[in-house]
């Protein structure tokens, strides 16, 4: 496990800090607010619990054409132009439409901040505990903002909902191990050997593997799947890292706060892909906060036309939540095998991954906003 760089003792002094929006959250959706507040001349306060970079609890792999869009090829590891699916009774070769890249984390960050920096842009450590309005409570305090952003994962900590707990939650769940080692393929193994719902997985990033398994039922224990996988592929297990994972859309607004990331259910159910959504909603997030800060439209108004932008791609969800739940059934049956086999056809899997893509295409990223304000509008599925 990664050592903490977070302040801790005598150096978390009190926070006390008056700025126009506050972002809860510095990973993907947190960055990507606070990349589309640049120059918008508003004092922005980022804060988290850990330092920029410090806690990476996913396989960190996306499409290339969003690394491209976003300016982030800094951080690449590796680019995989093919998906290879085993199951026990066969393996099939899916040939990708577009390509898949691995990347570093720390790395990754830097560049979103570095594209957020503003002379008034700060970051600091803190916990969240809560909020009353749009006051929020950390361990170093409390602070006060007119806009409020929680991008701080699937807790949803500033909702004052009933809390979602695991394994009674709609969560999947997930762990990885990062050995060193290289390797040349994108792999997944859809195996109830290893899972009996859900799959594992062996992306290659440069000098290190990233090996895991994945379950869509949160009652299911993934450490001992883990740990085979990687001995059946003669690697150590060791890098642990996992986290819980939301697979159904929740509501991206409540009361004056803004959603956004897993803490709004964006992560995408079957997949599990969640880093792209994340940066696709917190640029509209982003936008529509933008959007306020220069007077074009009032927070609640911003309020209802990001809730709605999040909405509109509830049809999408439902639709990968329903093959969620076939998959999980027919593990391990040769059905399942033979759906695997059909995807290998080029136009089959091309057809699939371009709509897939689509649900939150990098063409949304377009120009960085450089006047007082923008709105969003939601993107059109091929």
């Amino acid at each position: 496990m990664p050592v903490r760089a977070t302040k801790r003792g005598e150096q978390r002094t009190r926070l006390q800090r008056d700025c126009d929006v506050l972002v809860c959250g510095a990973s993907f959706a947190g960055l990507a607010v606070a990349r589309e507040l640049a120059g918008a001349g508003a004092r922005v306060l980022v804060i988290d619990r850990y330092e920029l970079g410090e806690r990476q609890t996913s396989a960190c792999a996306m499409p290339t054409v969003w690394l491209e869009a976003l300016e982030l090829m800094g951080s690449l590891r590796q680019t995989f132009d093919e998906l290879v699916v085993h199951t026990p009774y066969r393996t099939a070769r899916w040939p990708l439409p577009w390509s898949f890249s691995t990347f570093d984390y720390r790395e990754l960050c830097a560049l979103l901040w570095e594209q957020a920096s503003s002379p008034e842009l700060e970051f600091e450590t803190a916990t969240v505990t809560g909020r009353t309005g749009t006051t929020v409570q950390t361990d170093r305090g409390e602070l006060r903002s007119p806009l409020v952003v929680d991008a701080l994962g699937w807790r949803r900590v500033l909702s004052n909902d009933t809390p979602i707990q695991p394994p009674k939650a709609r969560l999947s769940r997930g762990l990885e191990v990062h050995p060193q080692g290289r390797g040349e393929e994108l792999e997944l193994w859809i195996d109830a050997g290893y899972i009996r719902a859900g799959y594992s997985w062996s992306f290659p990033a440069g000098d290190e593997l990233r090996v895991g398994v994945g379950s869509f039922w949160p009652a299911d224990h993934v450490k001992e799947p883990t740990v085979r996988l990687a001995r059946d592929l003669d690697l150590p297990a060791s890098g642990y890292q996992g986290n819980w994972i939301p697979h159904q859309l929740r509501s991206a607004v409540e009361d004056d706060v803004f959603f956004a990331g897993d803490s709004a259910g964006h992560c995408l159910p079957l997949t599990a892909e969640g880093i792209r959504t994340a940066l696709y909603f917190g640029l509209a997030c982003g936008r529509e906060v933008r959007a306020v800060l220069g007077e074009r439209r009032t927070r609640q108004q911003a309020l209802a036309s990001y809730g709605a932008f999040s909405d509109s791609h509830a049809r999408a969800y439902r639709w990968l939540l329903r093959g969620q739940r076939i998959a999980g059934q027919l593990t391990p049956s040769r059905a399942l095998t033979s759906a695997v086999r059909c995807v290998e056809k080029r136009r089959v899997t091309h057809w699939i991954f371009e709509r897939y893509l689509a649900i939150a295409p990098s063409s949304f990223v377009g120009e960085r906003p450089t006047g007082a304000g923008c709105s969003v509008r939601p993107a059109r599925a091929a």
